[in-house]
């Protein structure tokens, strides 16, 4: 059985600042993945997706653990890592595009319970303030990074095509999706019991 047994709140808000890093960098490409889907599928995926969040929020209860936490948020982070790969693997078809929202909707079920739960661990208002300041950190360096990135595929590569930039900008996605792993695992001390 695994047991958490400490909640390292420093490696935490670096753990944050490389996830908005992440979120940060990847934000753009989203309208050139989901091109491919009719306005119908975001009706149905925020059906399912509010939905999802309701039947979460009913278990916060049981789910407000640090055992919890840490598993859930480790999921999130392997679905994300996951989409990054497939897409590599097999860029623009509608299959992918598809696989790649239903991803991100599953993760964003789990979204407020996060917070909510990292909240309640960060428990000091300084420590708060020092979170929020790390995510948004991690958010304006990964937008100011996706444009330099675009920018130098244009201007020194010649790549003008949006699918094209974004396709090489998940090779950085995976390694940074890696950094976020290993920061979120640094995050916690884990004890393995019979």
């Amino acid at each position: 059985m695994v047991k958490i047994t400490e909640f390292k709140k420093r490696q935490y808000l670096w753990y944050r600042f490389f996830n908005s890093l992440f979120t940060g960098l990847s934000v753009g490409s989203v309208f050139t993945i989901y091109a491919p889907l009719e306005p119908s599928i975001y009706s149905v995926g925020g059906v399912f997706l509010a939905v999802g969040i309701l039947v979460v929020a009913k278990f916060y209860e049981n789910l407000m653990n640090l055992r919890t936490f840490f598993f859930i948020s480790v999921f999130v982070e392997l679905v994300v890592l996951l989409m990054v790969c497939f897409f590599l693997l097999k860029p623009y078809s509608y299959s992918t595009a598809l696989l790649i929202y239903a991803g991100y909707q599953l993760t964003f079920i789990f979204g407020s319970y996060l917070v909510r739960t990292e909240t309640l661990f960060m428990k000091k208002k300084k420590l708060l303030s020092y979170l929020d300041m790390f995510k948004q950190g991690g958010y304006l360096s990964g937008l100011v990074a996706s444009f330099i990135f675009y920018r130098t595929l244009e201007y020194t590569g010649g790549i003008t095509s949006n699918q094209e930039k974004v396709y090489y900008l998940h090779f950085i996605l995976i390694f940074t999706e890696i950094v976020v792993l290993f920061m979120l695992l640094r995050s916690f001390r884990i004890r393995i019991q019979n």
